[in-house]
């Protein structure tokens, strides 16, 4: 799984520097902090669908469910001096951590494929819906001092914040190629590869890639 960080932090940036002539001259929400991250591991899950088959030509339907409980995290810093129009110099770091996991996720797709022999090769597209945990937390530390002969004092900001949660649904696409190969007139064998993007979770965009074997019965 791939997950990009770039944004997740965007919205308690903006939060802790709101009504500041920071964000509003160099937007410091909008920085990319963290960075993308990926993960590999097992997948399991199980699918039903329904077939109609005219000639050589099959088109059908199915149902999926995939347990991934896959986890990505990515820590790190950014730092920029700046000038404002008052005729500060402003030095902003942001410190942020985010951690980001699939549970599981389902999908439903629509299959075509060419019956050759034993074979079945096919594609799929279809949507997904996905089910996440997520936590972020950001701190700014800001400073700044007038650039004489600009009137003013200098100010100092330190300040954090933290979004998560459990159990968000989000969907998405996915999209594959397959092949089946009928061993029995009443079992086979399925080898296929998956992807599936997901709408952004709390600024965060996530693709899972599978390559899948298994075996299935037909009734």
């Amino acid at each position: 799984m791939r997950n990009d960080f770039s944004n997740s932090t965007s919205p308690l940036v903006a939060f802790i520097l709101r009504n500041t002539i920071q964000e509003a001259e160099f937007s410091p929400s909008t920085w990319a902090t963290l960075p993308a991250n990926t993960t590999n591991g097992p997948v399991f899950g199980g699918y039903i669908g329904y077939n109609m088959q005219w000639d050589q030509l099959v088109v059908g339907v199915d149902l999926g469910y995939k347990y991934a409980n896959r986890a990505t995290e990515a820590s790190d810093s950014i730092s920029r001096q700046f000038v404002t129009s008052d005729n500060f110099l402003n030095a902003v770091t942001i410190d942020a951590r985010s951690t980001f996991k699939l549970v599981d996720y389902a999908t439903f797709r629509a299959r075509a494929g060419y019956a050759w022999g034993n074979f079945l090769p096919y594609a799929v597209v279809g949507i997904a819906a996905g089910r996440f945990r997520y936590g972020t937390t950001v701190t700014v530390h800001a400073e700044g001092a007038p650039i004489p002969p600009a009137p003013g004092a200098p100010y100092v900001l330190d300040q954090s914040a933290s979004s998560g949660k459990d159990n968000a649904i989000v969907g998405g696409v996915a999209a594959g190629l397959g092949i089946d190969w009928a061993v029995t007139p009443g079992m086979f064998l399925r080898a296929e590869w998956e992807y599936v993007a997901f709408a952004p979770v709390n600024g965060s965009r996530s693709n899972i890639n599978t390559g899948k074997i298994g075996a299935g019965a037909r009734f």
